[in-house]
């Protein structure tokens, strides 16, 4: 019987320092993922918590790399790298869009590829607020971030001759002083302030109706002579029903003869010639010291001081004084309304 001899393979082992190499680089290359993911992590997260925005161009054309790099450059991401990655993850390299936007260093990348996603571009509210004079509108249009010398020109009343609104103003007035409707306008990056005064002025233009002009005619007042005495109840009053007997006796003193005697009057005359507000300072503003209407408005106006210049009270009222409770209190005679003061008005009629 033949003895059978069972062949065995050796088995080819790999070199101790082979295998450690193999597992060094897998290790590695476990730690470089795990490091690359949280730095990309890291990139995702907003620059600083800075929430000052700044105006970023996306050109019509530009690459997802183009759209990156520039975004880092202005400091506005942490990495051009991690927002390209993000992009082509979300699979939105088709979705951004041209245009000009307002960004932030304390947006997140992902809120950032949002935004240029959907478009969003920047827009801003500027507001005209009612009461306010034509200086005080043009330093809040300079603080939305106009220049001074675009704000200068868009208020120059030339340029909107052709608006309706503009035919009620004297040609001897050269100020939109009372004329801008007070409302919210939306402002873009490129939006010249003079867009906006038109828009206000085309509003203003539209509150007055042909009832309203036909209303002011039925007390002897001009369209801008009605306008110059709604500013001036809107200075005096804040309560509707206040306003309409403030209305009245402001037209009572008209037909009669009589300074309007409009503390409001006297302080804009002086302030507007550099002054400190004054009763005294003799402008042609000063309604204590002579009769008639001013020569303009003292403010813009609001729907409530219109509507109460046009439909005034039905009393007889030749006085009033605001007490320092907010209260209005109205008299016919002299002698009453020195009462009401010394009455109710001891802190405000100090002033």
């Amino acid at each position: 019987m033949k003895n059978v001899f069972l062949v065995r393979h050796k088995r080819h082992r790999l070199p101790r320092r082979v295998v450690g190499l193999v597992l060094a680089l897998c290790l590695f290359a476990v730690i470089g993922v795990i490091i690359s993911q949280h730095v990309y992590n890291d990139d995702l997260q907003p620059v600083s918590n800075n929430p000052k925005t700044q105006i970023f161009t996306v050109q019509s054309g530009s690459s997802v790399k183009q759209i990156a790099d520039q975004l880092e450059q202005a400091h506005l991401i942490r990495s051009s790298w991690a927002f390209q990655l993000y992009v082509h993850g979300e699979n939105a390299a088709n979705d951004l869009q041209a245009g000009i936007y307002a960004l932030s260093p304390s947006y997140s990348l992902a809120s950032i590829v949002n935004t240029l996603a959907k478009g969003k571009v920047d827009t801003k509210l500027v507001t005209i607020l009612p009461g306010v004079r034509i200086d005080q509108i043009r330093t809040d249009l300079i603080n939305d971030g106009f220049s001074p010398a675009s704000v200068d020109q868009a208020l120059n009343p030339a340029q909107y001759s052709n608006l309706p609104v503009l035919a009620f103003k004297p040609a001897s007035v050269n100020t939109l002083e009372g004329l801008l409707w007070p409302d919210s306008f939306e402002k873009q990056p490129n939006t010249n302030p003079s867009v906006i005064i038109r828009e206000s002025l085309t509003e203003m233009g539209q509150h007055l109706t042909s009832s309203v002009q036909t209303a002011f005619a039925r007390e002897g007042l001009t369209v801008y002579q009605g306008i110059t005495l709604a500013s001036i109840i809107l200075q005096e009053v804040s309560k509707p029903t206040d306003q309409a007997q403030v209305a009245q006796v402001f037209l009572s003193r008209l037909k009669a003869n009589m300074p309007l005697g409009s503390d409001v009057t006297a302080y804009y005359g002086a302030v507007i010639a550099g002054q400190s507000p004054s009763l005294s300072y003799n402008s042609a503003y000063n309604t204590l010291l002579h009769t008639g209407l001013p020569p303009t408005p003292i403010s813009n106006v609001n729907a409530d001081a219109l509507n109460a210049a046009t439909h005034p009270a039905n009393t007889n009222w030749l006085y009033f004084v605001t007490g320092d409770n907010g209260t209005t209190y109205f008299s016919t005679t002299l002698q009453q309304q020195q009462a009401n003061t010394a009455q109710y008005c001891h802190k405000l009629c100090s002033q």
